[in-house]
């Protein structure tokens, strides 16, 4: 399956607070979720939006499975569009938690275990999972942990990565990718293969892991 890794950061790295892409880096995100079988995203990034992962013209594609994953079952529902708009996504979580997330959620997603992996739940579980249902394709929308997580499980492929014209500075504020160690010796090594900048003062860039190429 190939899987990419989609964010957006500011130019000192960090990607909260969130909705602050412009319209065309938006649009990116809904093509690449047009050209993609299915995406994850972190319990974070659902508490800090609203996001029901529509592709371009606000679809929803029945065929497309939408997905989250929670380690610690604490999964947000009040008020969130996931739940309510297009096919019933699909929320992955630790086995532990999952009747406690099964009661919580009832018939609005289905609820998937996964065992413990590299510096979180197993993400190749959650790969064999979609993959067992015809997904090709995942596109990773973040955020912090999640991306870590990913990267240091050697399961991303390429990364869409938009650079905005905006400098933090927060000292705490979370990173493209956060974890507790470097993730290669020192660093994973990806081969750049586009970088277009844009009237916004954004920069879309396409990068291509080494481990891929090899």
């Amino acid at each position: 399956m190939k899987v990419i890794l989609v964010g957006a950061m500011t130019i000192c790295g960090r990607i909260s607070p969130v909705g602050h892409g412009s319209l065309l880096d938006r649009r990116r995100l809904e093509e690449i979720r047009d050209k993609t079988h299915a995406s994850i995203m972190g319990a974070n990034t659902l508490r800090l939006e609203n996001p029901e992962m529509r592709g371009t013209n606000g679809t929803l594609p029945p065929d497309r499975i939408r997905s989250i994953i929670t380690q610690s079952g604490s999964i947000p529902t009040a008020g969130k569009k996931l739940f309510k708009h297009g096919p019933k996504p699909v929320v992955f979580t630790a086995k532990e938690n999952i009747f406690a997330v099964q009661g919580k959620l009832k018939d609005t997603a289905q609820v998937i275990s996964l065992p413990e992996g590299e510096h979180g739940l197993s993400l190749q579980a959650a790969i064999d999972f979609l993959a067992e249902k015809g997904v090709e394709s995942l596109l990773i929308e973040g955020g912090a942990q999640l991306n870590y997580s990913a990267l240091a499980q050697g399961l991303v492929d390429e990364i869409l990565l938009t650079i905005m014209p905006f400098i933090s500075g927060e000292q705490n504020g979370p990173a493209f990718a956060d974890g507790p160690e470097c993730l290669g010796d020192p660093f994973l090594k990806f081969e750049l293969l586009s970088c277009e900048p844009v009237s916004t003062g954004e920069l879309f860039l396409h990068y291509r892991s080494k481990r891929t190429e090899a």
